[in-house]
């Protein structure tokens, strides 16, 4: 396997883009209108329980409820992000690797670690779909994200479980699970596929990117060694609050009614992007976002930002090129304003 030390800025993320702007958000992947009341009412209920240290245990069963596994599966996060760290750290690997184009964070905490990282990347003409074949044996950790982040695009469950390997540790990214209907495909809560680590966040959905929370699913002893390498109280009591309440199931029916409102409003933008020559769309979308192609995409994204419009680049992303856009789904209203902004864009940079 061959590592990598490119130039890829693994560290550029979609709020980058909106930051100091005043511009209509499609480059960060969160839920608009959220969190709803009845959750903020929830979060700000538990600060009156700010003089005692976070007890997790609550949070942590209901997780487990949801998911049908025992709490000793479970492990919260202060987000997927440092259950990456966690990871990186806590693991002994000697040949990771990431499964590309995908969210930059695994590879970087990989690196961070010390570790050096081989990737397969996935190719658009084969709709950037995993082919179990490519990765090779000698990987004793293999991380993916279902569906992926940025290429919208679902694996088969069945193909991720056959990467499992007798001493492979088998790491699915299902940070976005939770905005596909039904959440086809999921491996959360599968207990018959060996070394696997399933990783959730409640950021995306419930719109809690400030809040910190997330969990890790998988084998009893790698969540030891996990939750060893975590600092005392990793979680917020608020964010614990939240974690319990995401479980529970009337939250769980919102959550499967937006995801179904998600693929609407999704199957539109997806249609009214066919109506460009210049654009070329991952049609295989199953994500709350999208990912096209577009002639000159640099200058176009720039020629988005002055309409008023941001747009993820895709450039950081190992395997995708300055050409390359990500946009979050929105509301129809929103969606349409968009399209009108890319047709001027595209004008632009034609002329």
């Amino acid at each position: 396997m061959r590592t990598h030390t490119d130039a890829h800025d693994l560290r550029h993320h979609g709020d980058a883009e909106v930051r100091d702007a005043h511009l209509t958000d499609l480059a960060v992947n969160v839920r608009t209108g959220t969190p709803p009341d009845w959750l903020r009412e929830r979060i700000a209920d538990s600060l009156k329980a700010l003089a005692a240290y976070p007890d997790g245990r609550a949070a942590r069963a209901a997780v487990a409820r949801r998911h049908g596994v025992p709490v000793e599966r479970v492990l919260l996060t202060a987000g997927a992000a440092e259950a990456f760290v966690l990871l990186a750290r806590a693991l002994t690997v000697r040949h990771p690797l990431v499964v590309h184009p995908q969210f930059t964070e695994p590879e970087a905490a990989l690196r961070d670690a010390g570790h050096e990282v081989a990737r397969v990347l996935l190719r658009e003409a084969d709709g950037f779909r995993l082919d179990p074949a490519a990765v090779p044996d000698a990987a004793d950790l293999v991380m993916i994200g279902n569906p992926t982040n940025p290429t919208s695009v679902l694996h088969p469950a069945a193909d991720i479980a056959s990467l499992a390997r007798p001493g492979r540790v088998l790491v699915v990214d299902e940070a976005f699970m939770d905005a596909v209907p039904g959440e086809s495909e999921a491996l959360a809560g599968r207990t018959d596929v060996p070394g696997l680590v399933v990783l959730r966040s409640l950021t995306k959905t419930w719109g809690l990117a400030g809040l910190r929370i997330g969990y890790v699913l998988a084998e009893p002893e790698t969540i030891v060694a996990l939750e060893r390498a975590q600092p005392l109280w990793p979680v917020a009591t608020p964010a614990l609050a939240a974690a319990e309440a995401c479980m529970e199931p009337a939250a769980l029916k919102e959550a499967s009614l937006a995801a179904c409102g998600i693929a609407r409003e999704r199957a539109h933008l997806l249609a009214g992007l066919a109506e460009f020559d210049e654009v070329r769309v991952v049609e295989a979308a199953e994500a709350p976002f999208v990912l096209l192609h577009v002639r000159r995409g640099a200058e176009v994204r720039e020629r988005l930002r002055g309409l008023g419009f941001a747009a993820r680049r895709g450039d950081t992303f190992p395997g995708l090129g300055p050409d390359w856009l990500r946009l979050a789904v929105r509301d129809r209203a929103t969606t349409n304003r968009f399209l009108q902004a890319l047709d001027q864009a595209l004008t632009m940079v034609g002329d």
